[in-house]
């Protein structure tokens, strides 16, 4: 955990948003993977995390803003506790780490927030994730389970999702701890990078250099030579030689901060011209992305900037056609590129997007496209300085949605089927980087982990 102070100051600031009202913050609990001793890693809600930075299971936190106070309930662990887990700390003393003085059992909690409900107070609280979080909250509130979700206060999201956007020094000095550890993993994977090895193996790999600083992931690892695939988590294939090998993975810090890298590389080290041509344009794309990253610049326009950049390169290659500016105004380019450019980094690898993405990549001026590609954008709102996002633009061929848009004749004034189907097993690139927005400009994070052509095939040696 961080001083005392920066908790103090966090909450200090909340206060004064909300104005009013008591907010309330569900720790997270042990999850059993498949019976009750039996537990999946524990990890701490974020939110619970940022405003009073106590990483252990059964907590709650309170902010009464009328009264101005802060508490935590929880109980200390019982002998029989202890004698499966070892001594533990006071929760007492834990609490005035972090600058909180009241603490009180977990059995007084129900009987205060009622309390709080009868005197007609506001009792703020932020969207839950888990179905046992639901339930106790609708328990407390005296709801419906089925009314919690809708029942979150917008105010406190909005309060939470501005604190939390801009990072502080000490968040940014874990995250690039986390880009650190992350290198490692990179360079030891794109190094086993050589045919007849399995995904698995260069997974294992990756993931024994997080365990060994301390750290566990910030989210299951996309290894493939299925690239086309955005989101694989399968490893069961062998590495094939001229195969592309997508690899998107981070370390999270032991303060639980995330990193997000994407590498594409060529199994066996040596790209194809086909491959070459392809990725050049991404990583041109990706940088032209990088220089237009200022405060004050919305990022869905920079998102619109990378496009014409990909769908440019596309058409040199006679994969697109007609005019470019126009063809991603209609979204023809889409169908080598479907996602968005990026998302906010933080305590989260899609930080805060369970307070709901609309709130922290969108606000009352930016509004969601509905347009397939466009649509999946989860940052488009104006940067502002200490915001820390992901860039990272792609281009897949995905056979399913080829085969959809061929057969509707989709964007075919923009879209060169006939080309196309020549790339049909492609299999896709994308490369991400993490970055601070600061008043002078972008800030890429962490130590350089190869990305150009030169430094790729280097490895070979």
């Amino acid at each position: 955990m961080f001083e005392a102070r920066v908790y103090q100051t966090r909450r200090q600031a909340l206060k004064q948003k909300l104005g009013s009202g008591v907010a309330l913050f569900p720790g997270n609990k042990e999850a059993p993977i498949n019976y009750p001793a039996n537990t999946y890693y524990f990890r701490q809600d974020s939110s619970f995390l940022y405003f009073f930075g106590l990483d252990s299971p059964n907590l709650y936190g309170l902010i009464d803003i009328d009264e101005d106070k802060e508490i935590i309930f929880g109980d200390d662990l019982s002998l029989e506790d202890i004698i499966w887990m070892g001594h533990q700390p006071r929760l007492q003393d834990k609490a005035k780490k972090v600058g909180i003085k009241e603490v009180r059992p977990l059995k007084d909690l129900e009987p205060t927030i009622k309390n709080f409900i009868a005197q007609g107070r506001k009792v703020h609280y932020l969207p839950p994730y888990r179905p046992e979080t639901v339930l106790e909250l609708a328990q407390l509130l005296e709801k419906p389970a089925e009314e919690i979700k809708a029942g979150a206060s917008k105010d406190l999201i909005k309060a939470t999702v501005a604190l939390r956007s801009v990072k502080e020094e000490i968040e940014i000095k874990e995250i690039e701890a986390a880009l650190n550890i992350t290198r490692e993993m990179y360079l030891i994977a794109m190094k086993m990078a050589r045919p007849g090895k399995t995904e698995w193996e260069l997974v294992g790999a990756m993931e024994g250099i997080a365990l060994s600083h301390g750290c566990r992931l910030a989210f299951p690892t996309i290894l493939t030579i299925n690239g086309q695939i955005l989101h694989n988590h399968d490893h069961s294939n062998r590495l094939i030689k001229g195969k592309l090998l997508v690899i998107d993975a981070g370390v999270e810090s032991t303060e639980h901060y995330a990193a997000d890298i994407t590498r594409t590389i060529p199994v066996g080290w040596k790209f194809s011209q086909k491959q070459r041509e392809i990725y050049e344009i991404v990583l041109k794309a990706q940088e032209t992305a990088l220089k237009a990253i200022k405060p004050g610049i919305p990022y869905k326009e920079v998102h619109l900037q990378t496009c014409q950049v990909m769908a440019s390169g596309l058409k040199e290659l006679g994969l697109m056609k007609g005019d470019i500016v126009e063809a991603v105004e209609q979204g023809a380019h889409a169908l080598f590129f479907p996602h968005g450019l990026g998302h906010m980094l933080g305590l989260d690898v899609h930080d805060m997007e369970g307070l709901g993405e609309d709130y922290v990549g969108y606000n009352d001026t930016v509004k969601r496209s509905q347009q397939f590609g466009l649509g999946y954008l989860r940052l488009a709102k104006t940067l502002e300085a200490g915001f820390v996002l992901t860039v990272e633009p792609g281009i897949y061929f995905i056979p399913p949605l080829i085969a959809k848009w061929k057969k509707e004749k989709k964007h075919s004034q923009f879209i060169n089927y006939s080309k196309v189907m020549e790339y049909i097993d492609f299999g896709g690139i994308r490369i991400e980087d993490d970055v601070l927005v600061t008043k002078d400009g972008p800030r890429v994070l962490g130590k350089k982990i190869p990305k150009k052509v030169e430094e790729i095939e280097s490895l070979k040696a």
